[in-house]
């Protein structure tokens, strides 16, 4: 990649110069930013851009955070900080509720049965497999319609 493509990246990136002006700027035409955009390469280059300013933004990202925690008069704020914090610590997460997790509980145990039916249809060698998890599988369904599970 050149230095001017390289440029190219950043100014696109930062996302407050219209294609026109980063042309102006580069000292090449409209229709070469339009043409760089589609490039599979110039599009894996702003990926990696983004991606190593992500990286090198993260240590003032948490102390940022924790400044709000720490100094924030709003408790909304600081609540919200908080959050953040632990969602990326994987400690909190968005969607789980009793229900949801009960449901995830029904979708394991039936899991379990399947595999349990398809275990003892492996040493049933005189049964016909298929049918017999076709026959499970239909009654687990069953068993989660009937709980309210779709």
């Amino acid at each position: 990649m050149t230095k001017r493509q390289r440029n190219i990246v950043r100014m696109l990136f930062l996302g407050d110069l219209t294609d026109e002006e980063i042309a102006k700027r580069a000292s090449c035409s409209r229709s070469t930013i339009t043409r760089l955009k589609r490039d599979p390469n110039f599009i894996q280059a702003q990926q990696e851009y983004a991606i190593y300013q992500l990286d090198h933004s993260l240590p003032q990202s948490v102390s940022q955070l924790l400044n709000l925690i720490n100094n924030s008069k709003s408790d909304m704020v600081k609540l919200q900080a908080i959050q953040t914090v632990l969602k990326h610590a994987n400690l909190l997460s968005d969607n789980s509720t009793p229900e949801l997790d009960k449901a995830r509980i029904r979708k394991a145990n039936a899991d379990a049965r399947v595999a349990e039916a398809r275990a003892k249809a492996m040493e049933d060698n005189g049964q016909d497999m298929e049918q017999l998890l076709d026959k499970m599988l239909d009654t687990l369904t069953k068993e989660d319609k009937k709980n309210g599970n779709n």
